[in-house]
């Protein structure tokens, strides 16, 4: 296996706030009435994703209200606590290693300042601990743009936001789960691109807001599926694909049960959300860099097989998926969920 290099994640962080434009200009009072809303969502949310799910409440996580530059210090963290799962080092050997992570640094810092202003919010379960993220100016900006009420879209976003932590509270072998099967990436082949495995890493094993669906151009740049060459890779990164496919899918469905009963203006959000997606956004960055997300449908899939499989065998099977590694669907599964139902029979 090829080690894991040394990246300097205060760079990264320095980088990306340096790089990152705040977002629109709130006046300090209208600032606490954000970050109030989204603290009253966040903790109304629990209990109807609880009752939708079958999952129990969420597990407890520190909930942050934070700003672009927030985010970026929030990923910094996360990013390297992945790594340092990955074997990478937190500290330089030598000279040439501290030059070296600090360039890797200022790269990743780049990457994480283009995708800032895109999230709405996102459940990190790779620190502790676990946190769930809510960016206060992107919220803002989206409800603008979309015309949508803001107290019924921010508790749409916080519904999905906690279906993503009830799922971790859920299955709390996940993300050791993810991050092994990165490390499987790592070690069948050699990843030439050090950078786009760093920022890779962290941006595959992100769980975040209502995605926005990456464009339908099939413009593909360096990513990660670029350099997966051996099939065993292949067959690792297929099964990442439909790890994500399901938890965001899976999150998808559940905000839209939990809140049908609870936003009277959840038809308007939805169809202004989805026309909000066709544009394109951070999943289109993302899928350039990782080559998941380069498939316009991918989590619309994900919610596919769940509503299939809620509709033929209800919400107690949808939750096996859940239960163990071996009970997760695979990607040709995703696609078709009768082959999972099959075998979750047997």
């Amino acid at each position: 296996m090829e080690q894991v290099p040394y990246v300097d994640f205060e760079q990264a962080a320095r980088t990306g706030r340096q790089a990152v434009h705040p977002g629109p200009e709130l006046s300090p009072g209208h600032i606490a009435e954000v970050v109030d809303a989204l603290r009253a969502a966040a903790t109304k949310a629990p209990v109807h994703v609880a009752e939708v799910s079958g999952m129990g409440t969420p597990s407890d996580a520190l909930t942050l209200v934070v700003d672009r530059a927030g985010w970026i210090r929030a990923m910094a963290r996360s990013a390297e606590s992945i790594l340092a799962g990955l074997g990478g080092r937190t500290t330089p050997s030598n000279p040439v290693d501290r030059v070296r992570g600090r360039t890797i640094g200022v790269q990743a810092g780049a990457v994480f300042a283009a995708m800032a202003p895109r999230i709405l919010g996102q459940f990190d379960p790779f620190v502790q601990p676990r946190r769930l993220l809510l960016v206060a100016p992107n919220v803002v900006s989206v409800e603008r743009q979309l015309g949508v009420n803001p107290t019924d879209f921010r508790l749409w976003i916080c519904l999905h936001e906690q279906t993503h932590q009830a799922q971790f509270g859920y299955a709390p072998w996940l993300p050791g789960h993810l991050v092994g099967m990165m490390r499987e990436l790592l070690e069948v082949g050699e990843l030439q691109d050090t950078v786009t495995a760093v920022t890779g890493a962290a941006a595959a094993l992100g769980v975040g807001g209502p995605k926005e669906r990456p464009d339908a151009t099939g413009d593909r740049q360096r990513s990660v599926a670029d350099l997966v060459i051996d099939p065993e890779q292949r067959a690792t990164f297929d099964q990442m694909t439909a790890i994500m496919s399901l938890l965001e899918g899976h999150a998808d469905v559940m905000m839209d049960r939990a809140g049908t009963p609870l936003l009277p203006t959840l038809p308007v959000i939805r169809r202004a959300f989805e026309g909000h997606r066709d544009r394109g956004g951070w999943s289109a960055l993302l899928g350039k860099l990782l080559g998941m997300d380069l498939k316009r449908d991918q989590y619309r899939d994900g919610a596919a097989f769940c509503n299939a499989v809620l509709d033929r065998a209800g919400l107690d099977v949808l939750n096996l998926a859940f239960s163990q590694p071996s009970m997760l669907p695979t990607l040709a599964e995703i696609h078709d969920p009768q082959q999972w139902l099959a075998r979750v029979a047997r």
